[in-house]
């Protein structure tokens, strides 16, 4: 059952909830064209472009604009927030380490009533209860939000920053990452196994209501309307597992923007993308930013 490339999708967006921002189908006749958000942060000799990234995306959908265009080619570097999202060999054993407990399996931590719902949604992946058993909770519900997208026909392999690291290796640009795989599986699977379980279920209770939320975010997305992403996503979020919104959105956002404040110290120009619920709300990166006195300009 352990799919690391299906996982480390999840780990970046699912579980996260960054899931949540699929791109729609390429704008029709008539409607705006695609202008997600861009920010730019400056002093006398560096420039770093902050970009909001979805990881699931059709393939026919045109989001690049000429000011991501120039943006990106100006850059000297990419900063993702992890360099390779497609490093299998990295995941694979995180997953093994961190994701399974045969000792403790699902079917001794959820209900009978909450069993059954498990295997509904794992039937939409190919599989049921029985083959989750021996997986912790946050990596069951991982792998379920996970193939939210693939339902609507969005593909991982189309995501935004798997096409900006794409093009920041045919153009030789060096590829960084603000944190490492491990450190993702790390936070997930650090949550106590109480709060593992209330994500699970809250996986569950939502997974029907998916795709009209989805929906929703992949419109605000695509007109760059941060206000909706952070309240169609960040304050239900908030709301329902607060301890899951601390620790892997306002803990990552302060992380990041120590990291940001240090590029500063170093000429050149970077883009950085990262996932476009860290750039939304009270707590986004640029809040962060501007309570250490450093402006984050928007200029797309």
């Amino acid at each position: 059952m352990t799919r690391p490339a299906t996982f480390r999708r999840g780990l970046t967006a699912a579980a996260l909830a960054l899931i949540a921002l699929i791109s729609p189908p390429a704008h029709a006749q008539g409607t705006p064209p695609p202008r997600p958000a861009l920010w730019v942060v400056q002093d006398a000799d560096t420039t770093l472009y902050l970009f909001g990234t979805i990881h699931f995306m059709r393939p026919d959908v045109d989001w690049r604009t000429a000011r991501v265009a120039e943006a990106l080619q100006a850059s000297d570097a990419l900063v993702l927030e992890v360099s390779d999202p497609d490093d299998q060999a990295a995941v694979a054993p995180l997953i093994q380490q961190y994701g399974t407990s045969p000792a403790r399996p699902l079917s001794s931590l959820l209900s009978p009533e909450d069993l059954v719902r498990l295997d509904t949604a794992a039937r939409t992946l190919g599989a049921s209860a029985s083959q989750m058993d021996p997986l912790r909770p946050w990596l069951a519900g991982v792998m379920l939000s996970s193939a939210l997208p693939a339902r609507g026909g969005f593909e991982a392999g189309s995501g935004v920053d798997v096409q900006l690291r794409a093009e920041a290796v045919r153009t030789t640009k060096p590829i960084r990452g603000l944190e490492t795989p491990a450190d993702q599986v790390r936070m997930l699977a650090g949550f106590s196994e109480e709060g593992q379980i209330a994500f699970l279920r809250n996986t569950l209770d939502t997974f029907g209501d998916a795709p009209v939320e989805l929906g929703q975010l992949a419109e605000a997305w695509t007109r760059g309307d941060v206000e909706s992403i952070g309240a169609i996503t960040l304050a239900p979020m908030k709301a329902r597992t607060p301890i899951v919104f601390d620790t892997t959105i306002v803990a990552r956002n302060r992380r990041w923007a120590e990291q940001i404040a240090t590029m500063l110290d170093a000429p050149g120009t970077t883009f950085i993308a990262v996932g476009a619920l860290h750039l939304a709300g009270e707590d986004s990166v640029q809040v962060i930013l501007q309570q250490a006195g450093i402006e984050a300009e928007r200029v797309q």
